[in-house]
């Protein structure tokens, strides 16, 4: 019986993948037989994401094309890399995201605002519309955002990132219903509490760690490797009738 999780002759990129949430989406996708795009800021954290991947399956499943979000043409340049290295891009996880400001909005600049819609919506929107056109022409394509389970509700810290998060899973619902007819999907993932580099200011404070976890049903946060099999699921054939979608993954945080 074939699997319905195999990815071999796949091509994946993954943003903000040399550590955390992409870095283990990377890893399983290359487990299950896909080629991945390890692409961040920084060129060699990415060699090493790339090379530990590469020994934990045995094989040059990893390759690196470095690339800063922010910037449009970094990112066609990330596209016309894998697309001349693999002739084709099946996948895309768009991960990378920032949030330079902690705090209260109205004590937030006009500057940091901008980044924080900039790089977790533009970008994405930016990245998504180059690769779509050859997945749409080849009638088969998997998009996922990563979201946040801080796009489903208020909070008093993290407004403008939690902004950014509601966009993107609105910018998967309506991309679903424009690229739907050519046979490619578009989801996202909201993450709970992860622990992760990213997010190491909430996990790293004991109160908002207790707060965080005392009433989340599993009383615990996430690892970055317990979001990795939604992504596999979504890329993969048995996730082929699924498409402008949130998955939350969270604990059980956001249902009590």
């Amino acid at each position: 019986m074939a699997n319905l999780f195999d990815l071999t002759g796949k091509t994946a990129i993954v943003t903000g993948s040399s550590r955390g949430i992409g870095k283990a989406i990377a890893y399983r996708l290359a487990e299950h037989g896909a080629n991945v795009v390890i692409s961040s800021r920084k060129a060699d954290a990415c060699e090493a994401a790339a090379a530990e991947i590469n020994d934990k399956v045995g094989r040059k499943a990893a390759f690196v094309a470095p690339a800063n979000i922010a910037v449009k043409e970094a990112l066609q340049q990330l596209v016309n890399e894998t697309e001349r290295a693999f002739g084709k891009i099946d996948v895309l996880v768009c991960n990378a995201a920032s949030n330079p400001y902690f705090g209260p909005m109205g004590n937030m600049s006009d500057e940091q605002f901008n980044k924080i819609l900039q790089n977790n919506i533009v970008s994405n929107h930016w990245l998504i519309n180059m690769v779509a056109p050859q997945m749409r022409e080849r009638k088969d394509g998997a998009i996922i955002i990563i979201s946040s389970i801080g796009g489903l509700r208020g909070t008093e810290v993290l407004g403008a990132y939690a902004i950014s998060k509601a966009a993107d899973m609105q910018l998967a619902r309506n991309l679903a219903a424009e690229f739907g007819p050519d046979n490619v999907r578009v989801n996202t993932i909201a993450p709970g509490l992860i622990r992760t580099d990213f997010a190491r200011a909430l996990w790293e404070n004991p109160d908002i760690l207790k707060r965080s976890t005392e009433r989340t049903p599993l009383r615990r946060i996430g690892e970055p490797d317990e979001i990795s099999g939604m992504a596999v699921f979504l890329a993969s054939r048995a996730g082929a009738f699924t498409t402008g979608q949130t998955f939350v993954i969270d604990g059980g945080q956001t249902s009590v």
